[in-house]
């Protein structure tokens, strides 16, 4: 459904258990060498240029896209735009706030209005594993800068490419090298296991940046200081992430061919931590049909009105239990 299985990885529990005695009160911007090993991160991951003023940890990614529409100032009145097909979240953190949220994949449809205030992109997407290309975000970009709109860019899968290799909004052909009204969004849960630390991160323009610490520091959305720290360690190795990836790699072999073999179409699922599939006919008919056989997915109707038809599939289950689906899904 989800959720990471795989043991967190030693480097990360042994920065986590070294910084255990934390008497006092941590830092809501996080500490220097924690911005420090965000900021070169992003440099490596999303060829941006942001330094420790243009980064800030979140108590994973989920607090943030709940709460940055409220962060950001926004109420009745003002629009939020998300994908067609999306993370039920972008839309719950809009109706927090009191904000419209309009569903959307291209930025014509949405219409003259002057109103939107926030724009959510998601690449690789959660559900669908679709990469939206550099062309596509520049215009994103160039669209909301030109109505005074703040960019949100969802990248929490974005080590994860498999048939295409997904790009930043952060990354210079997009934004043109200024972050000026957009950030991004990652998390530590699927690259590094981390999914019970909550630890995540936003980037971008520093002086939205510099906002969200303001608010962030009265209404106590802090990082707990062992976390930190497990940050620190998480992301200065590359090792532990490229072998998760290479798992992962493994069983989206397995359970492509798996589905495919049992008649499921795949549609899109470039990257990401999931496959996106359909049978052709109402998703709860599949849920069914795959529950019976003792293996469960998520419908599609989660994400959107027009995911009837489709099931996510996710990567995170033991190498057995993954072998155990591909081998029900033999025998139906």
């Amino acid at each position: 459904m989800g959720t990471p299985v795989d043991p967190v990885p030693e480097v990360i529990r042994a920065a986590l258990a070294d910084a255990a005695d934390a008497p006092g009160y941590p830092l809501t911007a996080g500490t220097a060498v924690l911005r420090d090993a965000i900021a070169a991160w992003v440099a490596r991951a999303c060829g941006a240029g942001v330094d420790g003023l243009g980064v800030l940890p979140t108590i994973g990614s989920k607090e943030l896209v709940a709460w940055l529409p409220t962060l950001l100032g926004l109420g009745p009145g003002d629009v939020v735009v998300v994908p067609s097909i999306a993370y039920p979240t972008y839309e719950d953190g809009g109706r927090l706030a009191g904000a419209t949220t309009v569903r959307a994949d291209s930025l014509t449809a949405v219409g003259p209005t002057s109103r939107v205030r926030l724009v959510w992109v998601n690449s690789p997407s959660n559900p669908t594993g679709r990469v939206l290309p550099a062309t596509h975000l520049r215009k994103v970009v160039d669209w909301a800068r030109e109505r005074g709109a703040v960019v949100a860019s969802d990248e929490c899968y974005l080590p994860l490419g498999w048939a295409a290799e997904p790009v930043s909004v952060l990354s210079p052909e997009v934004c043109g090298g200024s972050y000026d009204s957009v950030l991004a969004v990652h998390s530590l849960s699927k690259r590094s296991n981390l999914a019970g630390y909550r630890a995540g991160f936003v980037a971008g323009d520093p002086a939205l940046v510099a906002e969200l610490l303001k608010v962030r520091k009265h209404a106590g959305m802090i990082v707990p200081a062992p976390v930190q720290a497990a940050m620190v360690a998480a992301l200065r190795d590359e090792r532990h992430a490229d072998e998760q990836r290479a798992r992962y790699r493994a069983r989206r072999e397995t359970l492509r061919a798996a589905f495919t073999g049992a008649g499921f179409t795949v549609e899109h699922s470039e990257a990401g931590l999931y496959l996106w599939l359909t049978r052709g006919e109402d998703c709860w008919a599949t849920v069914d049909w795959l529950a019976r056989r003792g293996v469960l997915v998520a419908a599609g109707v989660f994400y959107g009105p027009g995911a009837r038809e489709h099931v996510r599939v996710a990567l995170t289950e033991s190498d057995e239990r993954i072998a155990a689906v591909a081998g029900r899904l033999a025998e139906r």
